[in-house]
C-alpha cells in the first residue's frame, strides 16, 4: 500500500468546514465519481458512486472533526483504499488534513501502487481546493 498525505489552510471556521463536509459533498469534491445512492445507517454512512463503466461503494464513519472512509470490497477501481479527513482550528481558520492509504492490488505492487497514489494525491487535492473554494 501507498500512503499520500494533503493538507491545506482554510479561510473559514471550522462551523463552516464541518458544513461543507457530508459524505456527499467529499465524493463529489473529490471530482472521480458521480454519488448515485446514499444509504444512512446508524453509526457510518454508505455512498454508492460510479463513472463510466465503474461502480464502488464507500463508507463513511463519522469522527471527531472529521470522517474516515474506505473502499467497501474490491469491485472498486482499487484493490484497497481508506482515508482519514479530519480538520482543526487554525489562526484564523482551519486546518484541512487529508490521509490515504491505495493499493492498485495488482502486479507489479511497487509500481501500481505508486500510480495508484499518484492519482489518489490528485483526488485529495480536488477535495481541498473545492472545499476552499465553497467555504472562503
Amino acid at each position: 500500500m501507498r500512503t499520500v498525505e494533503v493538507s491545506r489552510f482554510v479561510r473559514a471556521p471550522p462551523a463552516a468546514v464541518e458544513r461543507a463536509l457530508t459524505p456527499r459533498q467529499i465524493v463529489e469534491y473529490e471530482g472521480s465519481f458521480s454519488v448515485r445512492e446514499i444509504e444512512e445507517r446508524e453509526d457510518e454512512t454508505v455512498v454508492a458512486a460510479g463513472g463510466p463503466g465503474l461502480e464502488l461503494a464507500l463508507r463513511f464513519e463519522p469522527r471527531e472533526r472529521g470522517y474516515d472512509y474506505e473502499q467497501l470490497g474490491t469491485g472498486g477501481p482499487l484493490g484497497a483504499m481508506e482515508t482519514t479527513l479530519t480538520y482543526d482550528p487554525e489562526d484564523e481558520g482551519t486546518r484541512v488534513r487529508a490521509s490515504s492509504s491505495v493499493s492498485l492490488g495488482a502486479p507489479p505492487a511497487a509500481i501500481a501502487d505508486r500510480i495508484a497514489g499518484w492519482k489518489r494525491r490528485g483526488e485529495l487535492d480536488r477535495l481541498l481546493d473545492a472545499l476552499a473554494e465553497v467555504v472562503e
